[in-house]
């Protein structure tokens, strides 16, 4: 009996992602620790209007640097403004910057990486070197010297910070296309005259994916991290729209008298780092086949 051969379309459907997903974080049990805390910091994001208390930029000099109260949960600034209300409101702007940033530097970074591993040759040597000059800054001086140049605002630190993002992602991108694209059926894809962009993104995306989400986990940590220092030093969001980063610059003027002006914004991002290295921790456990080997057991 003749063998009926098979398009490379058709292959055998992999285990449910999903059901991977589940295993590792059952297998690892603070990645649903970081997802759960997540999702909380979301809906609080989302729902911000309910849970404030007060207009987050409205002044109240009468009741300047009061403690936590009935009427204030969290206290007031230097201009009498709820801290609580701002800090709500302040977890929209620096997740909002943290997440389009790193999905813009996801999407550029992955195509540049996948096209130089793909095609290889001096466009692969060209590419890969200018990534190596951006990744040669430190990524708060980059996104600082983008920043002082073009302005402080919320288009031009979502572009500063996804410049300093891209290169990462296009290191992650590269390495396994250049694996992936030597498989037999990605040859058999070139036989069929398959056109370039259809291996690359029906073919060649999919088994590279798990390992670019895991990096865009870890990077939208590094992304608010990167958002609240420049806004710490005078080049983020101009106020008085509240961010994390500017409301720990100005509670840092009365840091001995009223500590918990920079204590609370302080801790909403420590938890929210925190919370994003623990999902990633789970979602490299489902790449890595050796961690998945250590823990599944």
């Amino acid at each position: 009996m003749t063998a009926v051969a098979q398009s490379p379309d058709a292959a055998p459907p992999p285990r449910s992602a999903f059901l991977q997903l589940v295993r590792a974080f059952n297998a690892n049990k603070t990645s649903w620790v970081g997802l759960a805390t997540m999702a909380i910091v979301l809906l609080v994001a989302i729902f911000a209007p309910l849970l404030a208390t007060h207009d987050p930029v409205e002044q109240n000099i009468l009741d300047k640097l009061k403690g936590p109260s009935a009427e204030y949960i969290l206290g007031t600034d230097s201009f009498g403004r709820d801290i609580w209300s701002r800090v709500v409101y302040g977890a929209r702007i620096s997740l909002w910057i943290g997440t389009v940033s790193i999905l813009i530097a996801m999407v550029v970074g992955s195509v540049i990486g996948m096209i130089a591993g793909y095609f290889g040759g001096k466009l692969d040597i060209l590419v890969m070197q200018a990534m190596d000059v951006l990744l040669s800054f430190p990524s708060l001086i980059l996104g600082l010297m983008v920043v002082a140049m073009m302005g402080p605002s919320i288009g031009n630190l979502i572009f500063a910070i996804a410049l300093t993002a891209i290169p990462p992602f296009a290191r992650i991108a590269r390495a396994p296309t250049v694996s992936v694209k030597e498989r037999d059926y990605i040859e058999a894809c070139r036989a069929l005259g398959y056109s370039h962009p259809r291996i690359l993104t029906v073919h060649i995306l999919p088994n590279i994916f798990p390992e670019i989400l895991v990096m865009g986990s870890l990077w939208l940590a590094t992304a608010i991290r990167v958002e609240a220092s420049l806004s710490f030093i005078g080049l983020g969001v101009r106020p008085p729209t509240p961010t994390w980063g500017s409301m720990i610059r100005e509670g840092f003027e009365n840091i001995l008298d009223t500590a918990w002006l920079s204590l609370v914004p302080s801790v909403a991002i420590l938890i929210v780092v925190f919370a994003l290295n623990m999902i990633g921790d789970g979602l490299r456990d489902v790449v890595d086949p050796k961690l998945k080997g250590e823990r599944g057991g």
